[in-house]
């Protein structure tokens, strides 16, 4: 009986092969079953190699005796693939660390910005503007970018990062140049995104004292909240090399076919952590397939990363540096660095954090990364930072009191709800403290005038959410008040950042209720900074012992 058996199951197969169709396998089964199981010693000869296939298939077991015993197939029709050969990741690192090297690319301490290759036109304009001598990460950043490299730059708030890539761009494609031929070359050649509106009018601000008063049309703003036309109308009349604005406002005008990127050179992403937000993914997916690729390249060509590099150089910019902004720089960068003050490493170079145990919290040594190298780097060095205990409806006159102790001319007060703006500053107000807010929902020309108003000294305190703490540039502020708690470190280091800018001192209080204190404890251990708790009494600042 298993000899028959045996010869039935090889005429089935036989008439397979022949026929080319694959439906009668599930036939060699149900014989298979119907005539019993082979003996040990045939099932040995009875092979897929023996039958005339290429490869084996694997042995029957667990869920595969329950498919052969319903009389279901097992055997899978081997796929033609391309055959690719493995690379070590060892061997591909070594590969990558000869490519780059990463110890010739910044001086780090340079005196002057013509230590750093700028043009010598570029340094006068900038000793006309003030700028003589480069910060730490400008020195690191500024050759890195000028030798072609895809870049990834974390510094603190007001370390001077908006200039470390505005310089480099503004030497190959602004009026800056020495080459005639790229001089007047025409269309736009970078793209900087910015998730804010005051952050973006920031950076056009930048670029404008820069450039002067006869080339400041060669950078134009597309953000939210300001009238489309005429953004639309200064693209045709000015034709602005440079365009900085919001993911929402470059992504719909591009869509109108009213803005040509194909052609450019730069795509910037300033504070890229907030653009990898949700709410911009299908913005930034437009932008990021559209700057800087040709419409007649290939799909194919398209996809690889040599191709994109070749089309554009692409430059990440944050004071803080989740492990999300390395997947985001090795996917849509080619071979990118990471640049911080003093160091420039390969972003290859940096381990995805240790995921944590159920006995450990996430501000332990554990989440390692990139995290953990952007907490170094996310405050400026010169604040002391405080948290005052308070009840919840003393908040406002704590607030008050804090602001006389502390002689504070200039303050930035962060809530989270944009709803208790409006009644914060009615109370200081009553209480003849000068004070304005600065929310989402106010028009352009609003928001303008009260920065005016800041920082002519006209308004002491300034109220505001979460969507200012990336794009408020007040070199005065000499105090940032947390009202409420921000949800995580990274946000407090963005708000601390208001403050103590470009080497100035500044202070950072958090009031907070009882049950938050832990909250204070875990950031403090977490941005590796001393935060001490205080009081204020007869006009003075009282630390609290331990």
């Amino acid at each position: 009986m298993p000899a028959l058996a045996a010869s039935r199951v090889l005429l089935l197969v036989g008439d397979a092969v022949s026929s080319g169709k694959s439906c009668v396998f599930s036939r060699v089964t149900l014989r298979y079953r119907r005539y019993g199981r082979v003996s040990s010693e045939n099932s040995k000869s009875l092979t897929l190699k023996s039958l005339g296939f290429k490869s084996e298939a694997p042995r029957s077991d667990g869920n595969e005796k329950n498919k052969l015993s319903k009389g279901i197939s097992t055997i899978e029709v081997p796929r033609n693939r391309e055959k690719k050969v493995a690379i070590p990741r060892e061997a591909n690192a070594v590969k990558k660390k000869e490519r780059v090297d990463v110890s010739a690319l910044a001086p780090f301490a340079a005196q002057s910005f013509s230590e750093l290759g700028l043009p010598p036109l570029l340094v006068e304009r900038l000793g006309k503007a003030g700028y003589n001598v480069p910060t730490d990460v400008q020195a690191a950043a500024i050759p890195t970018i000028l030798k072609d490299h895809d870049v990834v730059i974390q510094s603190y708030t007001g370390s001077g990062k908006t200039l470390a890539y505005v310089l480099p761009i503004l030497s190959e494609i602004g009026p800056f140049r020495e080459d005639d031929e790229h001089r007047s070359k025409m269309g736009v050649q970078a793209v900087v995104l910015a998730p804010s509106r005051e952050l973006g009018m920031q950076i056009v601000r930048e670029v404008e004292k820069i450039l002067g008063p006869e080339d400041k049309r060669l950078v134009q703003q597309l953000v939210g909240g300001a009238n489309k036309s005429r953004q639309e109308e200064g693209l045709k009349k000015n034709k602005p090399v440079i365009v900085v604005g919001t993911p929402g406002r470059v992504a719909e005008i591009s869509a109108s076919g009213k803005l040509q990127t194909h052609n450019c050179q730069y795509l910037v992403l300033d504070e890229v952590d907030e653009l990898l937000a949700f709410n911009f993914r299908e913005d930034m997916h437009r932008i990021l397939e559209h700057v800087g690729r040709r419409s007649g390249a290939g799909q194919s060509v398209a996809n690889s990363p040599k191709a994109r590099r070749a089309e554009r150089q692409t430059i990440m910019v944050s004071a803080t540096i989740p492990f999300s902004v390395i997947r985001a720089a090795r996917s849509w960068g080619y071979e990118p660095l990471l640049v911080q003050a003093k160091s420039v490493v390969p972003i290859e170079n940096i381990p995805a954090p240790t995921p944590i145990r159920p006995s450990e919290t996430p501000t332990d040594s554990t989440s390692g990364g990139a995290t953990t190298q952007g907490q170094v780097q996310s405050l400026p060095p010169s604040l002391t930072h405080y948290y005052s205990v308070t009840r919840l409806q003393h908040k406002v006159d704590a607030l008050r009191r804090c602001v006389h102790a502390l002689d504070a001319k200039c303050v930035i007060v962060f809530m989270n709800h944009t709803k208790q703006l409006k009644d914060t500053v009615f109370k200081l107000e009553a209480r003849g403290m000068k004070a304005a807010e600065l929310h989402g929902d106010l028009s352009k020309l609003a928001r303008s005038t009260i920065l005016k108003k800041l920082r002519k000294g006209d308004v002491r305190v300034l109220l505001t959410n979460e969507l200012s703490a990336r794009g408020l540039d007040i070199p005065e502020c000499d105090l940032v008040v947390n009202l409420e708690l921000p949800t995580d470190s990274t946000h407090y280091a963005h708000r601390a950042g208001r403050t103590g800018r470009l080497g100035r001192r500044g202070t950072v209080v958090s009031i907070c209720e009882e049950s938050e204190v832990f909250v204070m404890k875990k950031m403090q251990k977490q941005l590796g900074v001393v935060m001490e708790s205080c009081e204020f009494a007869e006009g003075k600042l009282s630390v609290n012992g331990d």
